[in-house]
């Protein structure tokens, strides 16, 4: 138990007021008579704890009529240090430099504190890492902007940039809800436009103006049906249902992955079987394809002709 975690320890002893025995004291901390005398020391001249003790020093306890005293600034043990340390560091990886100004003079806070213990914070820097794959920069004062429309609850109106139709639209939308998904960030908004809720790419988003008119508020169970109707990132209501089977080969991956809440998952025929809802087949499309012949689409024929239908096309730009 490193010091910080020893004046924890006394001054959790100390905090409801008893007397506590100084034998006490040594069998929580587990510590030698000198240590303990040190860290009470230690807490008396350089954090002004009004500890008082018997003359013999037999009993120790906080000065009733002094003020009620805390321990200063931050205070935690090491596993609590670096598990605040490793969250900043996730943080910064879904979205760099999000969080920099706010958090910069609590890590620095943080890497102090473990230092003072004998550790390095180093080690969380170094060995915990999130790697992002084929995510989308989104300007941190871009994503500032949406953020702040959403927590605050305030109508923004934007210029979208969409991808599918390959034009930018002026709109104005009524924030519901920001949504991480596979290393992107989506807004969920009711449209004006499009009467409706719909989702918008935070990184195909330029935000134009906050007017000071509160949002419409959709409930949270309507969102959660859009959302999680059906599989990926794609909303509405399911349309089917995808049947997939897998080789006992890609069955050690896929048996154990959650691709929606709602899934089937079963064995059939030494063949693992996968039923997820869809209304949209085309992320669901790419997720197939990647597994090339491990994958077979079962039902319904509509979904099994489009993944045929890339095959060949795939098939054809390599002839």
């Amino acid at each position: 138990m490193n010091p910080a975690e020893r004046i924890l320890r006394i001054h959790r002893e100390l905090k409801p007021g008893k007397r506590v025995t100084f034998k006490r004291l040594r069998e929580t901390l587990e510590v030698s008579e000198a240590t303990l005398k040190r860290d009470i020391a230690y807490m008396r001249d350089f954090m002004d704890a009004p500890i008082l003790n018997e003359r013999d020093g037999s009993g120790y306890w906080y000065d009733a009529d002094a003020l009620e005293f805390e321990l200063p600034g931050l205070w935690f043990n090491d596993s609590e240090l670096y598990a605040l340390l490793a969250s900043e560091q996730l943080l910064e990886a879904v979205q760099p430099g999000l969080l920099t100004p706010y958090i910069g003079p609590l890590r620095s806070r943080i890497r102090k504190l473990l230092e003072h213990g004998g550790h390095s914070a180093d080690t969380v820097t170094s060995r915990v890492r999130l790697q992002a794959a084929a995510r989308r920069p989104v300007d941190a004062q871009r994503f500032g902007a949406v953020a702040g429309a959403v927590l605050n609850g305030r109508i923004l109106d934007m210029e979208y940039h969409g991808r599918e139709k390959g034009r930018a639209s002026r709109r104005r939308v009524h924030p519901q809800r920001l949504l991480h998904y596979r290393d992107n960030w989506y807004l969920i908004a009711w449209c004006e436009q499009a009467q409706d809720l719909r989702t918008f790419s935070l990184d195909r988003i330029r935000p134009l103006d906050t007017p000071p008119a509160p949002a419409r508020t959709v409930p949270d169970n309507d969102i959660d049906r859009l959302v999680g109707a059906t599989f990926g990132i794609f909303t509405g209501e399911a349309k089917g249902w995808a049947v997939l089977r897998f080789t006992p080969h890609a069955a050690r991956w896929v048996a154990d992955e959650t691709w929606h809440p709602d899934q089937i998952g079963q064995w059939v025929d030494g063949v693992y079987e996968l039923q997820v809802p869809y209304s949209d087949d085309r992320e669901l499309l790419m997720d197939i394809l990647k597994y090339g012949p491990d994958v077979e689409v079962v039902a319904p024929d509509s979904l099994r002709q489009a993944v045929v239908q890339r095959v060949k096309e795939t098939a054809a730009r390599y002839q």
